[in-house]
């Protein structure tokens, strides 16, 4: 079962891919088939729309969602009236989306659905408490395009990375682009006492002195910083950004003189390019989350949109040679 084993551990899981049809509904399938008589300690929903039998963009044929018999599910009345398969409701949300209000139900049969499930991570987060207080054991959530937001540890406690060749076109830079994202989700958390007092502030750019002390600087968003970030650094060398950081606070910080530490909420908050990032390192400076997400595999999709297919053998032993995790082919797995 590989790395299904693990899933029963955390109370939630976010499967995200890097692009759209780098195997996440795959990879989903392979878990529902591999709950067995579990289905029923599960839930499942989504960030917008999945399941769907083809591509709305690339109009290819994609795998349907198929769910267990036992299993709750949440999704829109649209596609609640829409399912193949017979289902109990348990709850209908005051919520609308754009497809209706939510529908919480519980599969009697297995059959086919699309999921629909909350609009954004705010009301995915309700969904999952809502689901603990239910007695559910772990709600799986399968993400919609590249939404890496599933992924921090505010909204799931554990992930799966899908990536493939819809990525990039040749497995050497397929590699390169999936490492700098693991690297990401392995950033090194800070101690617990900082935490402790890092983790209300939810707003601005924030010093830390060398007790541990965050002090407000006044700057809403490191966005707004000027060219010289030495003002950044007056109570001590490192500062907290509640918010995103892009090159341009690398950049920034790259030039200083003594080494620094940026610490930022999660991974899902870096939004810079490898380059930028791979840089300020190089430096000797050092970056740190308040909170780390917990990555349980990484799949791969030897197969793009464009009909281009790699080498799945090939692929998994590079990436796991460059990552130094197991990687798995879901489709090239005992059923």
């Amino acid at each position: 079962m590989g790395f299904v084993t693990n899933i029963s551990d955390f109370g939630s899981l976010a499967i995200v891919g890097l692009e759209k049809n780098t195997g996440k509904t795959e990879c989903l399938n392979y878990i529902l088939g591999q709950l067995g008589g579990r289905a029923d300690r599960f839930a499942l929903t989504s960030v917008g729309i999945d399941g769907e039998s083809r591509d709305q963009v690339c109009q290819t044929a994609k795998p349907e969602i198929e769910i267990p018999e036992g299993m709750i599910f949440v999704t829109s009345e649209k596609h609640y009236r829409e399912k193949r398969l017979a289902a109990e409701v348990l709850d209908v949300s005051l919520e609308r989306t754009a497809l209706g209000r939510l529908i919480t139900a519980r599969a009697k049969m297995s059959g086919k659905l699309l999921l629909s499930g909350p609009s954004d991570t705010a009301g995915l987060k309700a969904l999952i408490d809502r689901f603990k207080a239910r007695g559910v054991g772990t709600t799986i959530v399968d993400g919609a395009l590249s939404r890496l937001s599933l992924a921090s540890p505010a909204v799931t406690e554990a992930m799966i990375l899908a990536t493939g060749a819809a990525v990039a076109g040749n497995i050497p830079e397929l590699v390169r682009k999936t490492k700098y994202v693991y690297e990401l989700i392995g950033i090194e958390e800070i101690e617990e006492a900082l935490r402790t007092r890092l983790d209300p502030l939810t707003q601005g750019v924030w010093a830390v002195s060398d007790g541990g002390e965050p002090i407000d600087l006044e700057l809403p968003s490191v966005l707004m910083l000027e060219r010289s970030g030495e003002n950044l650094f007056r109570h001590g060398r490192r500062i907290y950004a509640t918010g995103i950081v892009t090159d341009k606070l690398f950049q920034l910080l790259r030039t200083q003189q003594r080494e620094v530490e940026l610490i930022v909420r999660d991974f899902t908050r870096v939004f810079a390019s490898p380059e930028a990032f791979y840089a300020f390192l190089r430096r000797g400076h050092r970056i740190r989350v308040v909170h780390r997400s917990r990555l349980l595999a990484v799949t791969v999709n030897p197969t793009a949109p464009s009909g281009l297919v790699l080498d799945s053998r090939r692929l998994c032993e590079a990436m796991q040679e460059a990552l130094q995790i197991p990687v798995y082919d879901v489709k090239k797995m005992p059923e």
